[in-house]
């Protein structure tokens, strides 16, 4: 499966395609008010069979279709922007989308952020249940969580604080921040989040995090860069370490890693798919990576506004053509497609939506779809098409549907 992120997103229609995370199948100060809920909508666990997902509850084949908000948990801390986290998850759901990725670490605070994990295995309590906030809604309205674990960037912590903190433990670690994958005190550290947030009981729902059903998969980490161990080795131990340790605590989930989706210089008869030389020099290799036991399904990230500046636009369309169509798939077309035939093909993510009022998280390739009416009505006609495609089993028909997909035929 597949995981982009960041394409530059304009309002016009096919910038609002190239700015897809795809998806590939392989092997508070504030106290949190909320109404008391007597029940909550019943969701399974999803799986995996062949290349497909699948819905364990009644065994039908479960598509991807969704989108990136990182800020949820943040947001969810602040009594008064929290209701922009329910209305995202409410957006989402109207626009038939059923899967949102999002954060689910902040570690240290240093950068201004509100931080989970203050030191390490210290948490900030009002923070927990702003997470808890989110999972709660989620499932409240029927979207199922991608929920990264750390950041391989800096922002909101990751692994440098890490680092960081063990430097300042005195211990005895190198300067760059890839001893976050081999240091044995580090992975500690790392381990013991996992277990604190495996463990988590939801302060709403009462219900642990392990056995959450709205949790669609725990993913290892935003976008794992290794340089000082360009040929792979540090990053794929790692990888394999903490996939068996989360599966050892939490059988029913998913595990993916967070791929960028480089080949790395072990795969030359793939090296020339990568935007430059340089991407196979980061220590990760998306064949290897992605084939370890325990991970259950690969990303693939697509920035090309970013890895090849000076293209035009039409070159760029292209590169990400060529780009995920080496890993299988390839934006909403193409990814439609494969799932058509049973490819391993099986969804997209689109970096990222925001509501109004939340503008902080914006970047140049963000966007309050209902805002580009060109964009909104692409991702609701694919939603709709994906939809009558499982729901009906039938393919390649004209079928107009009542309610969003009122109007829309394929």
């Amino acid at each position: 499966m597949w995981n982009g992120e960041r394409s530059k997103v304009y309002s016009r229609p096919i910038l609002g395609i190239l700015s897809v995370t795809a998806i590939l199948y392989l092997n508070f100060g504030d106290k949190i008010h909320f109404p008391i809920i007597l029940w909550q909508p019943k969701l399974s666990f999803i799986g995996t069979n062949s290349s497909r997902f699948v819905d364990k509850g009644n065994g039908e084949f479960f598509f991807v279709n969704g989108w990136n908000s990182y800020w949820l948990m943040e947001e969810s801390v602040r009594a008064s922007s929290r209701s922009k986290v329910s209305e995202m998850l409410r957006r989402g759901a109207e626009m038939g989308m059923t899967v949102c990725r999002t954060w689910a670490f902040s570690d240290g605070g240093a950068d201004g952020s509100v931080a989970l994990q203050i030191y390490p295995g210290v948490f900030d309590e009002r923070v927990f249940k702003a997470l808890d906030f989110v999972i709660f809604e989620a499932r409240r309205y029927k979207i199922r969580l991608i929920l990264s674990l750390v950041n391989s960037l800096n922002a909101f912590g990751g692994k440098d604080q890490y680092v960081r903190w063990a430097r300042e433990a005195g211990v005895n670690v190198t300067s760059s921040t890839d001893s976050f994958f081999s240091h044995p005190i580090i992975k500690g550290y790392f381990k013991n989040y996992i277990k604190s947030i495996l463990k988590r009981t939801n302060s709403f729902s009462k219900v642990k995090y392990s056995e959450e059903p709205a949790i669609f998969a725990w993913e290892l980490m935003n976008e794992p860069r290794c340089l000082s161990s360009s040929s792979g080795p540090a990053l794929q131990s790692w990888i394999a370490e903490m996939a068996a340790y989360i599966k050892s605590l939490d059988q029913k989930h998913l595990v993916t890693v967070g791929l960028e989706g480089f080949y790395g210089p072990k795969t030359i008869e793939r090296s020339e798919v990568n935007p430059g030389q340089w991407a196979a020099s980061l220590g990760s290799d998306f064949l290897q990576n992605s084939a370890t036991e325990h991970i259950d399904f690969a990303s693939v990230h697509a920035y090309p506004d970013s890895w090849i500046p000076n293209a035009t636009l039409e070159e760029k369309a292209n590169y990400l053509l060529h780009w995920m169509d080496s890993h299988i798939s390839d934006v909403y077309d193409k990814i439609y497609e494969s799932a058509n035939k049973t490819q391993a093909g099986a969804g997209a993510l689109i970096w990222q939506l925001l509501v109004e009022g939340v503008e902080q998280y914006s970047d140049e390739f963000s966007l309050v779809a209902w805002e580009h009416p060109s964009t909104y009505k692409l991702i609701l006609e694919q939603s709709c098409r994906i939809r009558h495609m499982f729901e009906k089993g039938e393919m390649n028909r004209k079928i107009h549907h009542s309610g969003p997909c009122s109007g829309l035929s394929y």
